[in-house]
């Protein structure tokens, strides 16, 4: 997808047909604010929309490699209030993710849920070409244990967002990008993998 305004509709269909959804939400800002320039739009703004239509099953959502600076002192607590889970990037460094992923995987049960993963939630190191990059971010290694450690679970959709070809001299965050989008396709529910 483009930005990660996108989501809001995806999301506005599938609940349709399934109801509010779980969500594992890789990216390096949580995008619930509010307005920005007076629009309640945009894409730092999805999942407050998705909290306030009701498209969110709010217990079973995770937010993974939240970082960067923000306006506010306390930048997540909107989040915490919703009931969402909050795992800051600085609790991945250094580690597998895969003790995490255990715990969402029990988190998500066998509901519906959503993968929505923007690239910025990656390291600007391994994936420079995004419009807002914040640094100390997750590894490909770590994308990988977290895509994967999704494998058995109820996924009725998912997307990967924020790429920005203008600023991917080398590409690699374009390669990244398909890369991860091919291991969420293998991952779906009655994909046989060897």
């Amino acid at each position: 997808g483009g930005d990660h305004t996108i989501t809001y509709p995806i999301l506005q269909a599938l609940v349709a047909k399934h109801g509010p959804v779980g969500l594992v939400h890789v990216d390096a800002h949580t995008d619930t604010g509010d307005t920005a320039l007076g629009q309640k739009i945009y894409h730092g703004s999805p999942f407050r929309r998705c909290v306030e239509e009701g498209l969110l099953d709010c217990g079973r959502v995770v937010q993974i490699g939240i970082r960067g600076s923000s306006y506010d002192p306390d930048p997540h607590k909107y989040c915490r209030e919703q009931g969402f889970r909050v795992v800051p990037a600085e609790e991945c460094w250094m580690k597998s993710l895969e003790p995490l992923m255990r715990e969402v995987r029990a988190q998500m049960g066998d509901k519906p849920m959503y993968i929505s993963f923007d690239i910025d939630g990656l390291d600007p190191a391994y994936a420079p070409g995004t419009g807002t990059p914040e640094i100390g971010g997750l590894t490909p290694a770590q994308a990988l244990e977290i895509i994967r450690g999704c494998k058995g679970l109820n996924i009725v959709g998912c997307d990967l967002v924020e790429v920005a070809p203008m600023y991917d001299v080398s590409g690699n965050t374009a390669l990244l990008g398909a890369n991860l989008l091919f291991e969420m396709l293998c991952v779906l529910p009655g994909v046989k993998t060897l």
